[in-house]
């Protein structure tokens, strides 16, 4: 198998950081409980743990990404580096890297504190800037949004990457999905669409919003995961729906930035978005199994595709009733 062409990921990254112990009291100062902490331990979260799935998977990775100069961010650029993903911080004077503090017992989680604040002034520019630089070295970009405020000039970006030919895949946040016109491929889950889109009585009215939200912004592909329903692609040609391939599930938490991360992985290898999304299905049914954020490794992710049975033809896209059709005409 080749190795991918460079992948540039541009987002929100955090440090994700777990205390994990047991419970055995009640707190005599509150009715809660008493976690006694006996080891703690630090992963790359958000665009950084896309980043980190790419590294795993045999791609050469760089994130672009605001991180302070501070302990979470030398942190966070240890842990990348470790992997061997290339970390372009972008910084400014005050500006503090996200990070979620997790408290577990047992794999279970009881309470997550989050530190986070806007980008400073000018950060957005400076992220701009090194994002031009880096664009022609990179064959593929991955915009991983989690609403933090890296992204929120996201038009500029997928301009640039459209203007190098460059395939660009979006994570999407929030409700103003205009911001993504344009890109190659979007990943919404089924409850971000369904806010975005609405709500819909059958299949057959969930699939018509879905091909009309495709064509209006212009998007190659759509994909919308539905967790243990499986995940559904829409482009021109049809749409193909994977069910979802989970043995056991221990936690979610990063499974929407592996299968991000492995649908960039095989388009860069020049797979179209159906055959890379049986990858990324496979992938997510390997990485909720795992605790905590993880990433899923290549050889891992080979095996299990070596049983994997062959993307089926796409499904031709459904069409307007007719009276409705004559009645919006």
């Amino acid at each position: 198998m080749k190795n991918s062409q460079p992948i540039l990921v541009v987002g929100d990254a955090m440090l994700d950081r777990y205390w994990d112990g047991s419970v055995d009291r009640i707190s005599p100062e509150a009715p809660v409980p008493v976690l006694r902490v006996t080891q703690r331990y630090d992963r790359a979260g958000g665009a950084a743990n896309v980043a980190l799935n790419l590294a795993a998977l045999g791609s050469p990775v760089t994130l672009l990404a605001l991180a302070g100069r501070d302990e979470a961010g030398d942190t966070l650029q240890a842990l990348l580096a470790e992997a061997n993903v290339r970390l372009e911080r972008v910084a400014a004077p005050g500006y503090q890297t996200i990070q979620k503090i997790r408290c577990v017992a047992r794999r279970h989680q009881m309470l997550r504190a989050d530190f986070e604040g806007a980008p400073m002034p000018g950060m957005l520019d400076m992220l701009a800037a090194r994002y031009q630089s880096l664009l022609p070295d990179h064959g593929l970009v991955v915009l991983s949004d989690y609403a933090k405020g890296a992204l929120d000039r996201c038009e500029g970006l997928i301009d640039a990457a459209r203007g190098a030919l460059r395939p660009v895949l979006v994570d999407p946040k929030g409700l103003d999905w205009a911001r993504y016109a344009g890109a190659t491929l979007v990943k919404p889950n089924l409850g971000e669409f369904k806010a975005v889109a609405g709500p819909w009585a059958d299949a057959a009215a969930f699939q018509r919003q879905a091909v009309a939200l495709r064509k209006r912004l212009g998007w190659t592909y759509l994909l919308v995961t539905q967790g243990e329903a499986g995940m559904t692609m829409f482009n021109g040609r049809g749409m193909v729906h994977e069910p979802a391939r989970v043995r056991e599930v221990y936690d979610v938490s990063g499974a929407g930035d592996t299968v991000l991360a492995t649908l960039a992985w095989r388009m860069a290898q020049g797979d179209d978005g159906f055959e890379a999304m049986r990858w990324a299905n496979r992938a997510a049914g390997i990485v909720v199994g795992k605790f905590g954020t993880s990433t899923v490794g290549r050889e891992e992710l080979l095996a299990a595709m070596a049983q994997a049975e062959p993307a089926p033809a796409p499904t031709p896209l459904p069409r307007r009733p007719r009276a409705a059709a004559l009645e919006g005409a």
